[in-house]
């Protein structure tokens, strides 16, 4: 068998021949999707996973998801063909507003149109084409990626075994909408930012760094800012929690770009699997495919009972519990217990693994 978590596999790139129409109108020419792979796919085409990413993500899978990668887990690539593609609209190799404009030659930047997360979702169903892929076994995603395992079933819901939705809702809250648009307001007033246009040395550094602070806020709880900071001090007279803030701004500044986060937090806003299709309650009744739905108890970001709506009117889903202090992003950090979740719904005659805080 060849194990190939052991060692993380290459970023692959692969061009769409042809443009991508976009939802909100027009298209982008020469889209280029960068991926990974893990595993070796069946000559029936059939053994895959595709995992989706978050908003600051990336291809990279085995790294952020490390646990659930190897033998008999969630992501087993000595049984499945495994596959995370970079989101259109990122900047980790995928066409978005860091990649040159092939009509201008300079880089889109602010120019970049508008996309949706069906936009994403098609963008990776033409590579899962080009692969050779004809049924995706599980599509699993957390947050946004959550958002386009749910615009799978709907674009695509032939290709599309089952579902596993993490932490995410069927449309974006009036709440996220605000948080999104307050964290948009701060890249906006930054004196660098100029419109969106910006050269590597002077970048908007600040507004991003806030925005990321923003965002972290809501990412995490009360109870795990207060467990894990107080009102500890820094010997340089910070608070703990200050610190920790303004390190994960300039974290973020220092991997990711801000015309890409502005663009990617308006698609998110824009998620609403009921538009343009009717009903939201009758859009989610249409999903047939057997679905796990993942709340996380202390979510403050996108609360559980907007997983409890997904539940109640998808009709073969099931809700199941991540119960942790750390808020939204237990996903990425009580990893045993997701994997155990995911395993479960992967064999039913497995026991469910017992929750704990």
């Amino acid at each position: 068998m060849n194990y190939q978590w052991f060692t993380s596999p290459a970023t692959e790139f692969y061009p769409l021949p042809d443009p991508l129409n976009l939802e909100l109108g027009g298209s982008l020419a020469e889209v280029r999707v960068a991926y990974r792979t893990w595993g070796q796919l069946n000559p029936e085409g059939d053994n895959v996973i595709l995992v989706c990413h978050a908003l600051t993500g990336s291809a990279d899978a085995d790294d952020w998801w490390e646990p659930l990668f190897g033998l008999d887990r969630a992501l087993d690539p000595s049984r499945h063909f495994i596959i995370c593609s970079n989101i259109l609209g990122s900047c980790y190799g995928t066409t978005g507003p860091v990649t040159p404009n092939p009509a201008t030659g300079r880089v889109y930047g602010a120019e970049f149109p508008a996309i949706t997360i069906r936009d994403m979702v098609q963008a990776q169903a033409h590579l899962v084409t080009a692969l050779g892929i004809r049924r995706l076994q599980l599509v699993i995603g957390g947050s946004l990626g959550g958002m386009q395992v749910l615009e799978w079933a709907l674009l695509y819901p032939e290709r599309v075994a089952a579902l596993a939705v993490i932490a995410a809702s069927g449309r974006h809250s009036d709440w996220c909408i605000g948080l999104s648009e307050a964290q948009r307001q701060a890249i906006y007033t930054d004196p660098h930012w100029q419109g969106g246009y910006y050269t590597p040395d002077q970048v908007p550094a600040q507004g991003l760094a806030v925005a990321r602070m923003i965002a972290m806020s809501t990412y995490r709880s009360h109870l795990s800012f207060q467990t894990r900071f107080g009102r500890e001090r820094q010997a340089e007279g910070w608070f703990a929690v200050e610190h920790y803030l303004r390190h994960q701004g300039e974290k973020l500044v220092s991997r990711f770009d801000a015309n890409t986060y502005v663009t990617l937090t308006k698609a998110m806003d824009r998620h609403d699997v009921a538009c343009g299709r009717g009903d939201y309650e009758a859009v989610l009744a249409g999903i047939a495919q057997p679905t796990l739905i993942i709340a996380i108890d202390s979510d403050l970001l996108y609360p559980p009972s907007e997983q409890q709506e997904l539940a109640n009117w998808m009709p073969n889903a099931e809700l199941a519990w991540i119960k942790s202090p750390h808020g939204h992003d237990a996903f990425l950090i009580e990893m045993a217990v997701l994997n155990d979740l995911v395993v479960a719904f992967q064999h039913p005659t497995h026991s469910r693994p017992v929750l704990s805080n």
